[in-house]
C-alpha cells in the first residue's frame, strides 16, 4: 500500500536435485524460491546441456515454486547444466533472478572444462541483435550439425557478443555460431547468419578466445527448374536469383541478349529461328554453388503481346561536375533516338547527349544504360534534368517507350565539399573493396585496392560517413558470403572505429581533409591468436 517498489530478485530456497550432486538422474527438478515467480519465454530462456529433448520437457511456475518435469532417461555419467538466465522472475516487479544454474550429474564426477570466446557479425541488420546468437558444440561422432538438430552444448551470446559454455565433457567436437532468429536452437539454410570452425576442436583443457563472424548466405545449391519458351522469347527459371551468368552463343550479344529478374533469365532475340539454338549456361550463386548446363532455346513467331518497354532514372542524385545518369530498362534496348534525349539546366538551355557518352554496363542485357557527362563550374545552375521524350527508346520486341522521361539531378559547390577523407587498413595484405557509407548505410563510393592499404576519397558532399572494408580474397571484386558445404568461411568486412568515440561515425564539413585514419581487421574465425 504505497511503500516502495519491490527491486529484489527472487531467492532460491531449495533445489532438488541439489546444486553439484553426482549420481542422481532425477525425472523431474524442483525449485523453491522466498516468492510467487513468473517465467518469460522459458521455452528460450532457459538452456538445458548437453541436448535433450525439449519437446518432451515440460516447465511449470505455481505460486513460488518451479517444476521440470523432463519426461525422458538422462545420458549415464555425464553433466547437466540448467542454465535459468532471466527466464524466471518475481510477481509483481519481474525482477529476474540473475546467474541462476543448476548443475549435477548422473555419474560420479562433475564435468569443468570451459570454451569461451565472442561473436562478430558481418552486415548487421537494423533489428539484429547479437544476444540472439548460439554457439554449439557437436561431439565428433554426432551424425548432425547446425542445420539438422540442436547441438550437445550451448551457450547464448551476451550483448557485449562474448559467450561461455561451461561443464563440458573432454572429447573432440565441430563447432559453430548462428543467429537463432526464430528460436529452434538450429540454424537455416536460407534466413539465419551462422558460421563455423573447419577444424575438430580436443577440448582437454579450457578453451579461451574461440571467435566466430556470422554471415548470411543461402546454402542450397542453384537448381535449374525448368526453361521454356515464353511468347517470341526463351525463359529460364531457377530456384533462387543467380550472382554470375555466362551464356555462350556466337549469336549472344548481337542477335540474343539477356535479363536477369527475380530467379529466371529471359533471353530476347531479334531474330526468328526455323531451329532451337543451343545456349551453354553457366551460372553461379552468392555462395560459389554453380551450373553448367546446355539449352536449347526456340525463338519463333508468336501473337503474344510483347510486354510494354518501361524506364527507371537513378533521379535524385548529388554530384559535382562528372555527372553519372543511369538509366534501367525492364528488356535489352535496340535503338536510341538521340534527337530527344538531352540535359536540360534551365527554361532555354539544354546540353546534347550524343552515342560517345553512352555505354551499356553489360553488352549482352543491355538493359543498364550509362550516361557519362561532365558539367563544369562555368555553367551556374544547380539543377540539370536528363530529358527523354516518348518513342525515344525502342527494345528489341519493337516496343518504345510510351511515357516520357525526366529525371533530375544536384551540381554542387565546390567549397560546400570535404576535400578529401583517407587512411590506411592494418592487419592484412588485401586486396580490399573500400567502401563509403552514409548515415542510413547506403553505399555512396567504392574504390577496389588490389595492391594497397591507402585508402582515399575525394570531393565528398558534407555528411556524417562510415568506412567498410571487404577483404576480397578472391579478387572477384565482390563480398563472398560463407560455404558451409566447401567449409569456406566468408570474406571478413571490418568497419573504422574511432578509438576514442568507440563508434564508426566520421563527420565531414565542406573544405575539411581528414586523413590518417586507421581501419584494422576483424579477427579471423577460430581460435584467437597475434595472426588474427
Amino acid at each position: 500500500m504505497g511503500g516502495p517498489p519491490d527491486e529484489d530478485p527472487p531467492i532460491v530456497l531449495e533445489m532438488i536435485p541439489q546444486d553439484q550432486s553426482l549420481n542422481t538422474k532425477p525425472k523431474e527438478i524442483i525449485l523453491t524460491f522466498n516468492e510467487y515467480i513468473k517465467l518469460d519465454n522459458a521455452n528460450k530462456n532457459i538452456l538445458i546441456t548437453p541436448r535433450i529433448n525439449k519437446d518432451e520437457v515440460i516447465i511449470t511456475a505455481l505460486k513460488n515454486t518451479l517444476i521440470i518435469e523432463l519426461n525422458q532417461e538422462l545420458e549415464d555419467s555425464t553433466t547437466y547444466v540448467f542454465n535459468f538466465q532471466k527466464s524466471i522472475q518475481d510477481l509483481s516487479e519481474g525482477n529476474p533472478a540473475e546467474n541462476l544454474k543448476l548443475v549435477f550429474s548422473t555419474g560420479a564426477s562433475i564435468d569443468s572444462l570451459k570454451v569461451s570466446g565472442s561473436v562478430n557479425r558481418y552486415f548487421p541488420g537494423r533489428n539484429d541483435k547479437i544476444e540472439d546468437a548460439i554457439v554449439g558444440l557437436y561431439p565428433i561422432d554426432d551424425t548432425t550439425n547446425v542445420f539438422i538438430a540442436p547441438p550437445y552444448y550451448l551457450s547464448q551470446v551476451d550483448t557485449a557478443g562474448n559467450f561461455n559454455i561451461s561443464n563440458i565433457k573432454a572429447g573432440k567436437y565441430l563447432a559453430y555460431a548462428w543467429q537463432d532468429d526464430n528460436n529452434s536452437l538450429k540454424a537455416e539454410y536460407k534466413s539465419e547468419a551462422f558460421d563455423f570452425i573447419k577444424d575438430t576442436i580436443t577440448i582437454d583443457q579450457n578453451i579461451a578466445g574461440l571467435h566466430f563472424n556470422l554471415s548470411k548466405g543461402d546454402q542450397n545449391p542453384i537448381n535449374l527448374l525448368r526453361s521454356s519458351t515464353l511468347g517470341s522469347n526463351y525463359t529460364i527459371v531457377l530456384n533462387k536469383t543467380p550472382n554470375e551468368v555466362v551464356l555462350e552463343n556466337e549469336k549472344m550479344g548481337s542477335e540474343i541478349f539477356y535479363t536477369l529478374g527475380d530467379k529466371r533469365v529471359n533471353l530476347y532475340s531479334q531474330s526468328v529461328f526455323a531451329d532451337s539454338i543451343p545456349i551453354n549456361v553457366n551460372l553461379k550463386d552468392s555462395v560459389g554453388h554453380e551450373i553448367d548446363s546446355l539449352i536449347w532455346a526456340k525463338f519463333e513467331e508468336s501473337d503474344r503481346k510483347p510486354e510494354k518497354l518501361t524506364i527507371s532514372a537513378n533521379s535524385g542524385k548529388s554530384f559535382y561536375q562528372d555527372l553519372p545518369i543511369e538509366l534501367t530498362f525492364n528488356k535489352p534496348i535496340s535503338n536510341i533516338n538521340f534527337d530527344s534525349l538531352y540535359l536540360s539546366y534551365d527554361t532555354a538551355s539544354i546540353i546534347n547527349i550524343s552515342p560517345e557518352m553512352l555505354s551499356f554496363k553489360d553488352s549482352l542485357r543491355r538493359d543498364v544504360l550509362e550516361i557519362n557527362l561532365l558539367v563544369p563550374d562555368s555553367i551556374p545552375f544547380e539543377i540539370f534534368s536528363v530529358k527523354a521524350a516518348d518513342s525515344t527508346f525502342r527494345d528489341i520486341e519493337g516496343q518504345y517507350n510510351e511515357v516520357a522521361l525526366s529525371a533530375n539531378y544536384k551540381k554542387l559547390k565546390k567549397e560546400t565539399l570535404t576535400d578529401e577523407i583517407s587512411g590506411r587498413i592494418e592487419g592484412s595484405e588485401g586486396p580490399f573493396i573500400v567502401q563509403l557509407l552514409d548515415s542510413k548505410g547506403e553505399l555512396k563510393r567504392e574504390s577496389y585496392l588490389e595492391n594497397s592499404n591507402q585508402f582515399s576519397f575525394r570531393l565528398i558532399e558534407a555528411a556524417s560517413y562510415q568506412i567498410r572494408v571487404i577483404e576480397d580474397t578472391n579478387m572477384n571484386h565482390r563480398w563472398d558470403p560463407a560455404n558451409f558445404e566447401e567449409r569456406r568461411y566468408a570474406e571478413r568486412t571490418f568497419n573504422f572505429i574511432d578509438p576514442e568515440t568507440g563508434n564508426g561515425n566520421i563527420l565531414v564539413r565542406g573544405g575539411w581533409i581528414v586523413e590518417d585514419l586507421v581501419i584494422t581487421t576483424t579477427p579471423k574465425t577460430g581460435i584467437k591468436s597475434s595472426e588474427n
